[in-house]
Parts: structure tokens; sequence; C-alpha cells
């Protein structure tokens, strides 16, 4: 048992002369600490010691390939792995854990570098970076990103994505944001299968705990990479490249810019536009000023004037069908329309291969119609398909949209021979 003991010890000792620098504090202000010592300005930070401030605590610090690690009030963080290899940067590996409180990270020279073997832990989710700067709240139970510049890809823990891992969790149940999906966030909880995209006024980071008026703007490189905090007067290669030290007081500039007008998110509004058997239609076809606007038989979909919809680049996301319509139509005139049910629906988006899957089974009239559909996904979320093309995996059309209102949503028309003498056209609605 001593023997134990003293290996134990010795094992713990040489890991702890074993690690690496990972960066030094640049700024301080509050309660703040670095392991057991006060953080001070100049303060080296080693690999895997916990990092902490009190209710008016920040500690700001400068990795050592010039990124950023900011931790605001009421966090407790580590600095877990921040090897670099300038020879080999594919070698460069960084792991950050961010164990409760709200934080920003700004990659450095390397992580741009080796963004493959990024990895940025909360107690629920895995995140990884696109050349990143973002901003994640968490407490033992929920996490929220936020981006400012560049992407991340968001996973919950679960199955092959592990909290001891390394680099992204890329998957069927990873979820990508990135700065142009300007006023939206990711959110994963404990024993969610997928994060859930949100609009930002869902309890964001800068929300929970506001940044200090000095602390760096993000870098913007173009309109959409970023929006820009009148909060923020200096810029973060100030911090990280031109000055290797902060002020103790840093100075506070008063900036005023004009209000940005936000834009509310664009909503899908879908129904019939035509009396069928005596049932009233149940929307117009002029539709809300500046809406798009898909018509197919009776039925049309709008999709409201509002945020520009920006498909993620890579993820898949599942559907959940949550509202339909169909008639069943007969190329006999003496023969009324009959109305169907739809159930089974399934619905796919590949954001990665820029496509989708659905189906379900048509049910009425005496049969049970099973249809489905493949097809494409543009950037700005429109999805639809050809009919005629594949017919293995085609036997309706489909033409839709997806929207990022109400944590995600998608709706669209459909239309299909169902036999030689009867036909459907009908609508779908579908949430996440």
């Amino acid at each position: 048992m001593l023997r134990r003991f003293i290996f134990a010890c010795s094992f713990a000792l040489a890991a702890q002369a074993q690690a690496a620098e990972a960066g030094k504090v640049i700024f301080t202000a509050g309660a703040s600490h670095v392991a057991e010592r006060a953080a001070a300005e100049g303060v080296p930070v080693q690999e895997g010691e916990l990092l902490s401030t009190g209710a008016d605590g920040y500690i700001y610090v400068k990795t050592i390939d010039n990124g950023l690690f900011i931790l605001r009030p009421n966090t407790r963080a580590r600095i877990v792995t921040y090897y670099v290899d300038n020879a080999n940067p594919a070698n460069t590996k960084v792991k950050l854990e961010l164990i409760s409180g709200v934080a920003r990270s700004k990659s450095g020279d390397a992580v741009k570098l080796a963004r493959q073997n990024f990895r940025f832990n909360t107690p629920v989710a895995a995140i990884g970076v696109r050349g990143t700067d973002f901003t994640v709240f968490t407490d033992q139970d929920t996490s929220r990103v936020a981006v400012l510049t560049g992407g991340v890809v968001v996973s919950s823990f679960g199955g092959a994505c592990r909290p001891e891992g390394a680099g992204p969790c890329e998957g069927a149940a990873s979820r990508e944001l990135f700065a142009a999906q300007r006023g939206q966030l990711l959110q994963v909880k404990r024993g969610q299968a997928a994060p859930q995209l949100l609009p930002a006024s869902s309890g964001a980071p800068d929300q929970v705990t506001p940044p200090r008026s000095d602390e760096p703007v993000a870098k913007v490189g173009s309109p959409s990479d970023s929006v820009i905090d009148a909060r923020k007067v200096d810029s973060v290669e100030k911090y990280v490249q031109h000055q290797p030290t902060l002020p103790s007081t840093p100075p506070v500039v008063e900036v005023v810019t004009p209000p940005v007008a936000q834009l509310p998110e664009r909503e899908l509004q879908w129904g019939r536009w035509a009396d069928v058997m005596g049932r009233p239609a149940t929307i117009s076809l002029t539709g809300p000023n500046g809406a798009e606007r898909v018509i197919s038989g009776d039925y049309v979909l709008f999709r409201t004037a509002g945020k520009d919809y920006v498909a993620p680049e890579r993820g898949n996301v599942a559907f959940l069908l949550s509202g339909s319509e169909a008639y069943i139509l007969n190329d006999n005139p003496n023969k009324n329309p009959v109305l169907g049910q739809l159930q089974n629906g399934l619905l796919s988006v590949d954001f990665g291969k820029q496509s989708f899957a659905t189906s379900f089974d048509l049910i009425g009239d005496g049969s049970t119609f099973k249809l489905h559909a493949e097809g494409q996904v543009s950037p700005d979320g429109r999805f639809a398909n050809n009919l005629y093309e594949r017919p293995a995996s085609n036997n309706m059309q489909v033409d839709g949209m997806l929207s990022n209102a109400n944590g995600g949503s998608a709706a669209y028309l459909f239309r299909s021979r169902l036999d030689e003498s009867r036909s459907v056209s009908g609508f779908t609605s579908w949430t996440r």
C-alpha cells in the first residue's frame, strides 16, 4: 500500500513538473485566482491550473500563440492542454475546459493551423472551431454558445463524443453555428441528443454576464463576420500583438454608434388558398409584405421578411411532422375530393451534402400510399426535388423552405400522382 502511495505521489509530481506554460495573465480585476495564488498581470498560466473569478472578477489570458482566453465573473475554467508544434503545426493540440460561468475564446495562430486538434469542453458539450472567436455560458446542465467571428461545431456528450476526447465531435448529432447567423446561439442541455438553435435572446453569454467596457472587439473581416458591440473599444490585435501587457486600469472610451435595427427571424406561414368541398380557404395568396412564396395546387407557403437564412456548412437535422393537410383528387369529375391523413412522417436535412430526404404514409380513400422524395437544399434554406430524377427515390414533387424561427422549423408543399385515376395535393409543417 505504501509503495502504491509513493508511486502515485511520484506520478503526480512528475506530471506537475511536465506541465507547460499555456499563456500569461495580461489583465485582472476584482477577485481572481490562478490555482491557489492571486491572479496578477504577468503571472504565467500552466496547463491544468484552475482559473477562477469571484463576483467582480475578470481574467484575460494571452496564450502562447497570441490567442485570448477571457473569464468573466463567477467563472471557473482550465487550460487543460496547450501544446504548440511550430515545426509541424498539425501536431498542435489545444484543449480548454469551462466548468461554470462565462468565458470567451479567441483562436491563436497555432490553433488556426490545427483546428482539427482544438477542443473546448463544458460539463455537457464539446465545441470545435472553424477559426473562431466565441463566447460560452455553462452550468452543470446547460451550455450556450454564441459566435463573434468564424464558426463552431457543437455536440452533446454521448456515443463516440466523450469529454476525454480531443478535437471536435462531428457527426449526425453535431450542429454548426457561424457569425453570419446573427442573433442566434446553440444550446445544449444534459441528456439532449443534439444542440438546439435558438435566438440569442434565450440567455446568451453576453446577457448572463456582460463583458467589461474594455473587452476587445472581435476582428471584422467582412460585414457578415460579427456584430461590433459599442462597449468594446479595443481590438483583439491590440491586446494580443501590440500590447504585451494591459494597464492596471484600462481606459474607458465612450463610443456612440447609431442603434442597429434587429430584423426578426423569417417565419413560415402556409395554408390552402382555395375552397374545397365547402371548406373555406385558410390563407390569402397575397401573403405578408416582402414574403417569399411557393404555390402548389390549392396550397401556398410563405417565408416572411426578416433575417437572411444562412444554412450551416455541415451537420444533419431531423424534423418531426407537426401539421399537415392533403386532399386526394379523382380524375372522374363525379367523384369528390377525399381528405387524407399523414402518418409516420420523416424529414432529414444533410447540410454538408446540401440534400434532404422525406417520407410519410398518406391514408385516405380506402388506400395507404407511401410517398417519398429526395432533393437539394440551397444555402438560403430553399429545398426542392426533381420528380423525374431518380424515380426510385422520388414519387412526389416537394417545394419547401427552412426557418430559424422557434428553434428551427421547415414546411413544404407536395403533389403526386397516386395511381391511374388519383392524385394528391397538400402541405406539411415540421419542427425540431
